[in-house]
């Protein structure tokens, strides 16, 4: 739990704005943005909230390639996104909630 670093693909069709991110170590995790900056954002919550899953629910968690191991992709860049996901956790625990609570006359 906690930090973790992974290799992301960014890709773009010619003529196509926009990018396509997946994470050639975990599967199942893609996400896009019609620009750079948006898919960068979109690609760390993705991963952080995909890795946040797996740890809940107790899921073996991959070791993340080297970048300059995985083939190369035409239209195509890897770069590394880090998350930390006890970020995610401290989120989840102080989320406000609404309780209907019932109290004697004499408090009101």
């Amino acid at each position: 739990m906690g930090k973790y670093v992974y290799p992301a693909l960014f890709e773009s069709e010619a003529g196509i704005s926009g990018y396509t991110v997946s994470f050639p170590d975990i599967n199942g995790c893609i996400t896009e943005g019609d620009t750079l900056d948006e898919a960068l954002l979109n690609a760390k919550e993705a991963l952080s909230l995909h890795l946040y899953s797996m740890e809940e629910d107790s899921d073996l968690i991959p070791g993340a390639s080297n970048p300059l191991n995985l083939p190369k992709v035409d239209g195509g860049f890897y770069t590394l996104i880090e998350v930390r996901t006890d970020y995610m956790r401290d989120k989840d625990l102080n989320k406000s909630v609404t309780k209907n609570v019932t109290i004697p006359k004499w408090l009101e």
